[in-house]
């Protein structure tokens, strides 16, 4: 059986929503062909996934342009859309061709919508996951703007193509999909290892896949805490350290810290809260697909909100402390992995057309 996968790398979300269920599949499927294509990096992808696969490495969607991790760039998205669209069937024609080549049994994607009309002009069946479309979100961003209705068309019409939308927990609403079919959280569980330095308490600040850096080198000491930052900072603040010398993975690290300055990012906020890690988190500038995460964090994880002003002065002291007196909830259960995996090993096997 061949599985192409399609993981967009619009910051590492999406594959940490994929490589479980990935890693699930090629376990109940150990005859399974998978082929991969992402625009993120090779190390990335096989940090988390545990079974071999063939890499394609380019990237079929861009989701959108970003200034920074919590704010697009409006001008720049919107010129990127009408691109794409402006010789949209072209594009589906030569996806179709690409896809009729390498003759996989089906399709995955998380989240890109071109290789879903690819399929579907190819007979080929395909399956979507996530916890958001690009429909969606362009939509909310462009949807008043006169020429977005054709392109909207374009991608409603693909991500109804697929003989499923399997929609995440936690996830938008996504109404105009009618093949939508919600399942479970999905988050991988690390383990939890000893960084050191015993008596003090580690912080991790993960913005998510996109580069987004704050000023830790001016922040104040605070006794007996550490910053845990990504070595390409170059942070000089005497209680920092990088990240990437402990050489774990990143479910591994964010099981071991005490906390995790971030922003609201799917894969981010399941990891922590099912693995127990509080969670420190600024919001994202207009970004719909947050307050679904936000409601599903505060019910499952200690959290708590904060300013972007204090995180560009350091103001974390007080939060931090707080964070750290919250009771804490039961761990979540991560249902997703499982329904996925069994509704995409079912389409593999193309079974009878009623998969659920």
């Amino acid at each position: 059986m061949h599985l192409f996968v399609d993981i967009s790398s619009h910051g590492f979300g999406h594959l940490a929503i994929t490589a479980p269920v990935l890693n699930a599949l090629g376990e109940s499927q150990p005859d399974l062909r998978l082929t991969i294509r992402s625009g993120l990096p090779a190390d990335k992808l096989r940090e988390r996934l545990n079974a071999p696969f063939e890499l394609i490495a380019a990237a079929s969607d861009f989701g959108f342009a970003m200034l920074d991790a919590t704010r697009i760039n409006h001008a720049f998205s919107a010129t990127a859309y009408r691109a794409a669209h402006s010789n949209w069937e072209r594009r589906v024609h030569g996806e179709a061709d690409f896809l009729t080549r390498l003759a996989p049994d089906l399709v995955l994607t998380s989240v890109s919508y071109l290789p879903l009309a690819g399929a579907a002009m190819a007979g080929i069946p395909s399956v979507s996951l996530c916890s958001l479309n690009w429909a969606d979100l362009f939509h909310h961003f462009f949807g008043q703007e006169r020429w977005a209705a054709a392109i909207h068309a374009d991608m409603l019409a693909a991500y109804r193509s697929a003989k499923a939308f399997l929609r995440i927990t936690p996830g938008m609403a996504m109404p105009t999909l009618n093949n939508l079919h919600p399942i479970g959280a999905i988050a991988a569980r690390g383990r939890r290892r000893d960084l050191g330095r015993h008596g003090e308490r580690a912080v991790l600040i993960a913005m998510g896949g996109i580069a987004h850096r704050l000023p830790v080198e001016n922040w104040p000491r605070l006794p007996g805490i550490r910053w845990l930052v990504g070595a390409d900072w170059q942070c000089r603040h005497p209680d920092a350290i990088a990240f990437e010398s402990f050489g774990l993975g990143f479910t591994d690290l964010l099981c071991s810290v005490d906390a995790i300055i971030t922003k609201p990012g799917y894969g981010t906020f399941t990891e922590a809260a099912c693995n127990g890690t509080p969670v420190l988190y600024q919001r994202r500038d207009n970004w719909p697909e947050q307050e679904c995460l936000i409601e599903w964090l505060q019910h499952n994880a200690k959290c708590h909100e904060i300013r972007a002003d204090d995180l560009i002065s350091g103001n974390v002291h007080e939060k931090l402390q707080d964070l750290w007196r919250k009771e804490a909830p039961a761990l979540p259960e991560s249902t997703g992995i499982q329904e996925a995996s069994a509704i995409i090993g079912r389409l593999l096997k193309q079974k009878p057309a009623v998969i659920f």
